[in-house]
């Protein structure tokens, strides 16, 4: 029986090109299997349906614009889809203003522009949806104002080295919306802020759920919760630990301190563990009112500071 031997060089040409046609697209639409080499462009593809962009692992500094459908940005492994520094429209790695969008498991980090707000995400129609996702050392980790009843949801998320008051006329914050529905947070970290607050939120329905606020390494920061023109709802079960590097340190929550735009006779805010880290100090209050309507607190577990107080 002859054998046959196949040339040395065709073979060293034959893998490659195979390794090359089974190496999966950066941006791939999961409901057809259409592969992009960029995000925007699997973002236009997408158009006005409903659809799943899968993100492959990897860094990516390039943006992208929603303006319609609904679109869920999906990481294929949690936590390996790093978005950093680009911005569109000079606001940030995603704008989001289709009839929905859902973000999980992305990374964004080092978010700066001229304005100061520079985010991990703007979002400024539909709702929204961010779950295991990261946003970290920028101006701003998640910013949107919408006069409609938005649904925003944020779980099991961490931002990190968040905010500024010096970089621009206006603070930043870690999260900063507003709009005429309702904001809820659950499971998620704020940790080493930069300046402004750790959540703002100018909303008439709020909830602020089993989460931590680590102040122990913040720099020039506000308030933890900054409800700026009132609200209802609840905050509870969450961890609060004080820092001794504050700009304004005389609230961890503060209700109504620009207005009173949204009724807040009867906002709970039970079951939370608050401290001081060391060296902090300022005899902060827990709740500052300035609302001056029924605040319900009860079962909170405070240690370096009082439980409330009323504000003109």
């Amino acid at each position: 029986m002859r054998r046959i031997v196949l040339p040395l060089l065709a073979l060293a040409l034959t893998a490659p090109a195979a390794a090359q046609q089974q190496a999966p697209a950066r941006f791939t639409i999961a409901e057809s299997g259409e592969g992009f080499d960029t995000l925007d462009a699997a973002v236009r593809a997408v158009g006005d349906r409903r659809a799943t962009i899968v993100i492959a692992p990897g860094t990516y500094r390039e943006c992208a614009v929603q303006e319609a459908g609904f679109i869920t940005f999906k990481a294929a492994v949690p936590g390996q889809a790093i978005f950093e520094k680009e911005t569109c429209e000079d606001k940030a790695a995603l704008v989001l203003r289709g009839r929905g969008s859902v973000v999980d498991g992305l990374v964004f980090r080092g978010y700066s522009v001229n304005d100061g707000n520079g985010a991990g995400i703007r979002i400024e129609t539909g709702d929204l949806v961010v779950i295991n996702s990261m946003f970290l050392d920028s101006q701003e980790g998640i910013l949107g104002g919408n006069p409609s009843g938005q649904k925003i949801t944020i779980d099991r998320s961490t931002f990190s080295g968040l905010g500024q008051c010096d970089q621009a006329p206006n603070c930043s914050h870690s999260i900063y919306l507003a709009n005429q529905g309702e904001v809820i947070v659950t499971r998620s970290r704020f940790e080493r802020g930069t300046g402004g607050h750790y959540v703002k939120l100018r909303v008439p329905h709020v909830q602020i759920l089993d989460s931590s606020f680590d102040d122990s390494q913040g720099h020039n920061t506000n308030y933890m919760v900054d409800l700026s023109e009132g609200g209802v709802g609840l905050i509870a079960r969450n961890i609060f630990v004080q820092g001794p590097n504050k700009e304004n340190g005389s609230g961890l929550i503060v209700i109504a301190a620009e207005g009173k735009t949204y009724p807040s006779a009867g906002l709970r805010i039970e079951d939370n563990e608050a401290s001081m880290a060391p060296g902090a100090g300022g005899d902060p209050a827990f709740v500052a009112d300035l609302s001056h309507q029924r605040i319900d607190l009860a079962n909170n577990r405070l240690t370096g500071m009082r439980p409330f107080e009323v504000r003109r």
